[in-house]
């Protein structure tokens, strides 16, 4: 629960418990304290409502998360401040008030420096990449430099900032090489103009030729998905709301990384989808197609039973797609019964609430699992984003009295801890580097090329079609 228990040492876990009703939303009913009353009590400028902390002013809050005498702040508190602070002011900015408050409050540093250090080590460890900027780094150097005279004489401090700073090092260094890698990996910028003979030549390979198994093709699909979403971080997610939010003036060194992880999951989603559609439309014979049909939807089932919804929602949207849905001859050979309750299980009727249903159920397996491949939770990423978007957009930051509304920030800290959790399982699958391989760097149509591909399979069948399908042929006959 969100309790803020006076204990001396931090909890062992981060625990949250949702502010949400069993309900299929996936997002909060209107009352996250834009109306305030209630059965609350003041602590000083923090409000608290049966035990929970639900607003507080900038100021309050940042001496909340400082540790005193008889005081640690419950770990779910930290988390949750340091991931949502950055919507009002930059990481390295809040580190300096942290010292201030310290100089301030002296008694702090001398009666406790472990848990200042302590504070400072589970900053470091859940936000690393807060101190990239070289202003963070410099308030951390001058906070631990106060809290090491404030204990000099046993230097049990100054051997846990050693640490703390080795494994900081340490992380930061990671970081900086995994983004040297994505750079020289980055594929260079092309022209994917479509070219008007757009089957490939007889011998090239499809997917069915480098896997043929509709669970191994899900397992391995699940195993690209687990290595991008592990590269996204709770402060690149914060960043949805920083970017979208006009009142917020600061950007942190590195948003650009940041939001490059966000961006490059996204187009995972894109290029599978559009792989898809490009292996169906790109096959020759109306029989060949049908199967390559029914093998997509048995991958999609299995990405369901595995608990990858991202990958199902991928496929499911690349065969719907204009050029592979238009194939009617195509699709009337097809077994669509397992189709349709794919698309039922992702019905956008009541917010997706059929999808919803089915990641509670897998949520919990994961929460009571006994093996690796029972953890495995891959939401849809869009429709996550979505609702951190929803989240923000309908709850007011400030309240009227001028207190951060904090029982908003409570509930996207939640979302965001579990989608985090999530990010973490490793997965069981052994690695088939062939299949990889392919799925990664197979080419793909463009909407152009889809459309003409599909229009050779199955001609035009209407006047419209027939007006795309001349459109088209003149645009490319031009551009040759």
């Amino acid at each position: 629960m969100f309790l803020e228990p006076q204990e001396a040492m931090p909890q062992t876990a981060v625990v949250f418990s949702s502010i949400l009703g069993p309900s299929c939303s996936g997002q909060v009913q209107p009352s996250m304290g834009e109306r305030g009353g209630g059965a609350g009590s003041g602590s000083g400028e923090l409000i608290f409502q049966d035990g929970r902390l639900i607003s507080g002013s900038l100021e309050a809050l940042m001496e909340h998360l400082v540790p005193t005498v008889d005081y640690y702040p419950d770990r779910t508190y930290i988390f949750t401040f340091l991931l949502s602070s950055r919507v009002f002011m930059p990481p390295h900015d809040l580190l300096a008030r942290v010292g201030q408050i310290c100089l301030e409050q002296r008694q702090r540093l001398e009666a406790g420096p472990e848990k200042v250090v302590q504070l400072l080590k589970e900053w470091t460890e859940a936000f690393p990449y807060d101190f990239q900027d070289e202003k963070a780094m410099a308030e951390l150097k001058a906070i631990t430099h106060r809290v090491t005279q404030c204990d000099e004489e046993n230097g049990t401090v100054k051997k846990a900032i050693a640490q703390m700073t080795q494994s900081l090092l340490l992380s930061l260094a990671a970081r900086s090489q995994l983004q040297e890698l994505r750079e020289k990996l980055r594929p260079p910028a092309t022209d994917k103009a479509p070219v008007l003979k757009a089957k490939p030549p007889a011998a090239q390979k499809d997917i069915l030729g480098v896997c043929c198994d509709p669970l191994v093709l899900a397992q391995q699909l699940t195993h690209i998905e687990l290595e991008r979403v592990s590269s996204i971080h709770p402060e690149d997610l914060i960043q949805i709301i920083s970017h979208m939010d006009s009142r917020d003036n600061h950007r942190c060194r590195g948003d650009l990384t940041k939001t490059y992880s966000l961006e490059a999951y996204d187009n995972w989603f894109n290029c599978l989808s559009m792989l898809v559609a490009t292996e169906v439309c790109r096959v020759v014979k109306k029989k060949h197609r049908t199967r390559m049909l029914e093998f997509f939807i048995d991958v999609a089932r299995e990405c369901f039973n595995i608990g990858n919804f991202n990958s199902m929602m991928a496929i499911i949207s690349g065969m719907n797609l204009s050029p592979v849905a238009r194939l009617k001859k195509t699709w009337s050979k097809v077994k669509t019964a397992k189709f349709d309750v794919l698309e039922h299980h992702m019905d956008p009727s009541s917010n997706f609430c059929n999808y919803r249903t089915a990641l509670q159920g897998a949520t919990q397996r994961s929460q009571t699992a006994n093996s690796s491949r029972e953890k495995i939770v891959i939401p849809v990423f869009n429709l996550f984003v979505k609702d951190i978007y929803f989240l923000h957009k309908i709850h007011t930051n400030h309240l009227p009295n001028g207190h951060i509304n904090f029982k908003k920030f409570w509930e996207i800290s939640r979302q965001i801890h579990e989608f985090m959790t999530w990010t973490q399982v490793e997965c069981p699958f052994e690695k088939d580097k062939k299949i990889q391989s392919y799925l990664l760097t197979a080419p793909v149509y463009s909407e152009e090329g889809l459309f003409i591909a599909s229009f050779e399979s199955e001609g035009p069948e209407n006047h419209m079609e027939k007006d795309s399908w001349k459109t088209l042929r003149t645009t490319l006959l031009n551009r040759a």
